[in-house]
């Protein structure tokens, strides 16, 4: 017997999966959803002229994807031999020489009306804010960009020197990093952008050639004094005529408590306002102090932090690593599928500094705030339910307003047919309309949607919900313990 090629092999371990999964169909049992990852720090993402969708990250990591879901890289790490900025070492002397540095941090890359892809990119020092940020130009998503070179330097405004002689005042001028660009309900372009340090700053930009349109740093919208919050990124819904400007709090290492937070306005460079109706401009840190972390947990409205689906017996996936400093996230309005998703990088339990991509699908409540599917996307919609098919045991993560190192493990409540919640949570439910929920639990009320989703640890389709209480800044979770 003759033996089989690399390729005879390969095409018949496909044709034996794709059979099993069809056999799986016809007997009505969960055909597994597949994953492919990436470690892309800081994700932004773009749609490519090919119809891929590109996240750039830190580190000048790159990759795609068709279906948000598999990831593959374009480019890893700064190194002269890459396509997307060739020769960068020298290309990019200039934002090296004044940073210190011989890497990227978080870039932003967008699409304006002159047809090209800008890349704006930023460097720093990394134990102090001596940070620059510039801008690169490409006809194709994936380069090679052409450097235009810097618009802001950390210190650039400063009048004086500081006592060790630096033109820079770290407790009220921006970092200047964390870019996000992004055209205004007017066609206007603004670019926000800053970490820790002075806080998060804007600025209105030139539409057709993405420079900006005056010198200078900008308007401060929130920050100062060193307060952990930073990469900025909004988004326009226009069906609720707000801007939202999602933001990280805490640190991006495993134990740095990183949640993200979010506040909206009517107008793109604010003022912007959490849930609860405070105002971003007072969000900053009291003077002469440093990461004051009890002060910046008052301000934004929580959408999620590092959890744990707890596993229970019966269920597969016993061995469960949760979700730890997830952040510095992307939106993605899908206009194909009218579908919002929200990009991420979290790190996890027991894995050190290790991160990954996560893309969860993300909804309006009947507020007008966004809340995040409990579950990464697996391309599930919303559907029309039934009450009937509600009913039973969640697992419920209460995302809280701390910053904590600390994983939310799940809780068991029960959502009864009479409408009542019982369990490690008291109170009641109902569905409104074809799939939103509304959750009162201690006397707040969270409204957002049900929507069934595939536990990937549990490997099995769940009935979850996710909602926000508008008063307190707070979001849940749910995830059905049995299967649907």
């Amino acid at each position: 017997m003759k033996k089989l090629s690399v390729c005879a092999l390969l095409l018949l371990s496909l044709t034996m999966t794709a059979c099993a999964k069809q056999e799986k169909l016809k007997a009505g049992e969960p055909v597994e959803k597949e994953f492919s990852e990436v470690s892309v720090h800081d994700p932004s993402v773009v749609e490519g002229e090919d119809g891929s969708y590109y996240i750039f990250g830190s580190h000048l990591a790159v990759a795609k994807s068709d279906d948000l879901m598999n990831w593959t890289y374009v480019n890893q790490g700064v190194k002269d031999d890459n396509e997307i900025i060739p020769d960068v070492y020298s290309v990019m002397k200039d934002a090296f020489e004044w940073s210190h540095s011989n890497t990227f941090w978080a870039p932003d890359v967008v699409k304006l009306n002159d047809g090209n892809y800008h890349l704006y990119y930023c460097n720093c020092q990394g134990d102090t804010p001596v940070s620059c940020l510039g801008t690169a130009v490409s006809d194709s998503v994936a380069g090679p960009y052409e450097n235009e070179g810097l618009m802001l330097k950390s210190g650039m405004d400063a009048s004086e020197e500081d006592e060790d002689g630096n033109l820079y005042q770290a407790a009220t001028d921006p970092n200047t990093v964390d870019p996000n660009v992004f055209y205004d309900a007017e066609g206007r372009l603004w670019m926000i952008y800053g970490s820790y340090s002075g806080g998060i700053f804007i600025k209105e930009m030139d539409p057709e050639t993405g420079l900006e349109l005056e010198s200078g740093y900008g308007e401060k919208l929130l920050g100062g004094n060193h307060l952990r919050i930073e990469a900025p990124y909004v988004i326009y819904n226009e069906d609720t005529g707000y801007y939202y400007l999602f933001l990280s709090f805490g640190g991006l290492d495993s134990d740095g408590g990183y949640n993200i937070r979010v506040c909206r306005s009517e107008n793109p460079n604010g003022p912007y306002v959490d849930s609860m109706g405070q105002e971003m401009t007072d969000c900053k840190g009291p003077s002469g102090s440093t990461f004051s972390d009890v002060t910046a947990e008052q301000y934004g409205t929580k959408l999620m932090g590092g959890y744990r689906f707890e596993w229970k017996e019966g269920e597969e996936g016993e061995e469960r690593n949760g979700y730890l400093s997830p952040g510095h996230n992307s939106c993605l309005y899908d206009e194909e599928s009218g579908k919002y998703f929200i990009i991420y990088h979290t790190r996890f339990e027991n894995s050190g500094e290790e991160h990954q991509v996560r893309v969860h699908q993300m909804f309006f409540n009947e507020d007008g705030w966004p809340v995040i599917a409990p579950y990464r996307y697996a391309e599930e919609t919303a559907e029309p339910c039934e009450e009937d098919s509600l009913t039973g045991t969640y697992k419920l993560i209460n995302h809280g307003r701390d910053i904590s190192a600390e994983a939310k493990v799940s809780e068991e409540i029960v959502l009864k047919k009479n409408g009542e919640i019982s369990g490690a949570a008291e109170g009641t439910w109902k569905l409104t309309g074809d799939y939103g929920a509304e959750i009162t639990i201690d006397g707040d009320t969270y409204k957002g949607v049900f929507l069934k989703q595939w536990d990937e640890d549990g490997k099995k389709y769940v009935m979850t919900f996710t909602a926000l209480c508008s008063e307190t800044g707070v979001s849940i979770w749910g995830s059905g313990l049995n299967a649907i």
